[in-house]
C-alpha cells in the first residue's frame, strides 16, 4: 500500500521497491476508481446538526473550543515568536481568520470524519492561502497500489481533480479512525445516528401533540337507534370530511365537536408508560453527548451528575476531547505545511494558555521545578519546551 523508491547508489544497483503486502488487496477492491463514502454525509448532517439541538451544540462546542486554543511553533532547538507558518495560520485567506478556518476544519471532521485543506501555492511553491473544502463534495481516487493519487471535488456538474502524487501535495486530508474503511474516516454522527433519530422522533411527537392542543386522540363510536346496523357510506364519508376540515390541525385545536345521529366521542387518555417519551428523549440526548465526548452537564442535559461541578466537567472536556483532537490535527497540518515550506517545525496547542487547565499546569510547573534531581534540559522536556541553545565556547 505504501510505495517508496530508494535512489540507486554509486554501484548502479537497481532501486529497491518497498510496499505493503496488503496493498494489492486494497487495489483490487478499489480498482483504481473513485472511492465513494459508505454513508450519506448530507443526510447525517441535516438530521444530526441542522435538525438536532444536542448534536448542533456538541459540534459547535468542540469546534469553537479547539479553534480557540493558542498554537505555538517550535523545532528541536527553539520556540518561534514569529514564523511564516504562524503568519499563514493567523491569516489563511481573505475571507477567514485563524479561528474561522480552524472551526470549519474541526466541524467538518466531526460531521463526516474527514477534513480537507487546500493550499494555494505562490510562484515559489510556498502556500499563500489555506481553504477548508467541504467533505461531502470530495471523493478519493485510489491508485493501482490502493493508495490515493488524487481527489475529485465536485460542485454541481463540474469536477476539479487535485493531483497528490507530487512531492508537496496541495491537499491535506485529515480523517478519524475508521475500522472498516481504507480511505475515509468515521464520524461521531454515525455512532450517534440511532440516538439522533430517537431524539428527533420524540421532538416530532411532542410537536404533533402540541398541535393537537396537547391532548391525545380519541374514537368516535356510532350507535344506531335500535342498537344494530352501521353507518352508510355517505354518512361515513361526510363524517371523515367534517373531521378533516373542522377538527384536525393546529388552527382547529380546541374547537368543540357537534355530534349527531347516535355518534359518541370516547377520549383516549395517557397511561404512565405513554409518558416515558420524555425520559427516552433525555436518554437519547445523553447518548449523543457521549458519542461526541461532551459531558452532558455542559449541554444542559438533566440526569445523573457525573462530575462534582461545572469546572470539573469543563476540565475533563478539554483534557479528554478537545486537546487530543487539536493536538492530532495541528501536528498533521504542521507536517503537511512543513513539506510545502521546506521547514521542520511543529505546531501544537499551548497548554499554559488554556484557562480550563490552569490549575493542572500550575501544579505540574511546581512539581517539575521543585524536582532538584532533574537537569534543566529534563525539566524543559517535561514541560514541553525546546532545549536551551548551547552557548559558544571561548577559545
Amino acid at each position: 500500500m505504501f510505495d517508496f523508491l530508494r535512489k540507486a547508489d554509486d554501484t548502479n544497483q537497481p532501486p529497491e521497491r518497498k510496499a505493503s503486502a496488503t496493498g494489492p488487496l486494497v487495489a483490487y477492491a478499489t480498482s483504481g476508481r473513485v472511492a465513494w463514502t459508505p454513508r450519506d454525509a448530507v443526510s447525517l448532517t441535516r438530521a444530526g446538526f441542522s435538525g438536532n439541538p444536542v448534536g448542533f451544540r456538541a459540534i459547535k462546542l468542540i469546534a469553537e473550543a479547539a479553534a480557540a486554543l493558542p498554537l505555538v511553533c517550535q523545532d528541536v532547538e527553539r520556540r518561534f515568536e514569529s514564523h511564516p507558518m504562524l503568519q499563514l495560520m493567523s491569516s489563511p485567506n481573505l475571507g477567514q481568520g485563524r479561528a474561522e478556518l480552524l472551526e470549519a476544519l474541526f466541524a467538518q471532521l466531526l460531521l463526516s470524519g474527514n477534513s480537507y485543506i487546500e493550499a494555494v501555492p505562490g510562484a515559489d511553491g510556498v502556500p499563500l492561502e489555506l481553504h477548508v473544502l467541504r467533505s461531502d463534495r470530495m471523493r478519493i481516487v485510489p491508485g493501482q497500489d490502493g493508495w490515493p493519487v488524487a481527489y475529485d471535488y465536485t460542485v454541481g456538474a463540474r469536477t476539479h481533480r487535485f493531483d497528490i502524487t507530487t512531492a508537496a501535495p496541495t491537499i491535506c486530508h485529515i480523517k478519524s479512525f475508521h475500522p472498516q474503511d481504507d480511505h475515509y474516516g468515521f464520524s461521531p454522527l454515525q455512532a450517534a445516528a440511532q440516538a439522533i433519530d430517537v431524539h428527533n422522533s420524540a421532538s416530532h411527537w411532542s410537536k404533533g401533540l402540541l398541535d393537537n392542543a396537547a391532548r391525545p386522540s380519541g374514537a368516535i363510536v356510532y350507535r344506531s337507534s335500535d342498537g344494530q346496523g352501521s353507518m352508510s357510506s355517505d354518512q361515513y364519508d361526510r363524517l371523515v370530511s367534517e373531521m378533516e376540515t373542522h377538527h384536525q390541525g393546529a388552527r382547529n385545536a380546541g374547537r368543540p365537536m357537534l355530534l349527531e345521529g347516535g355518534l359518541d366521542w370516547k377520549p383516549m387518555g395517557f397511561s404512565p408508560s405513554d409518558m416515558e417519551f420524555q425520559k427516552t428523549k433525555e436518554a437519547a440526548a445523553r447518548e449523543i453527548a457521549v458519542a461526541f465526548g461532551v459531558p452532558p452537564m455542559l449541554l444542559g442535559i438533566p440526569g445523573e451528575a457525573t462530575f462534582a461541578n461545572y469546572q470539573e466537567a469543563n476540565r475533563a472536556f478539554y483534557r479528554l476531547t478537545v486537546l487530543p483532537l487539536a493536538t492530532r490535527v495541528s501536528a498533521q497540518i504542521s507536517t503537511w505545511l512543513g513539506r510545502l515550506m521546506n521547514e521542520t517545525v511543529t505546531l501544537r496547542p499551548d497548554l499554559d494558555q488554556v484557562p480550563a487547565l490552569a490549575s493542572e499546569r500550575d501544579a505540574q510547573w511546581k512539581r517539575v521545578v521543585g524536582a532538584e534531581f532533574l537537569t534543566a534540559a529534563e525539566k524543559r522536556a517535561l514541560l514541553g519546551l525546546p532545549p536551551l541553545p548551547l552557548e559558544p565556547i571561548d577559545g
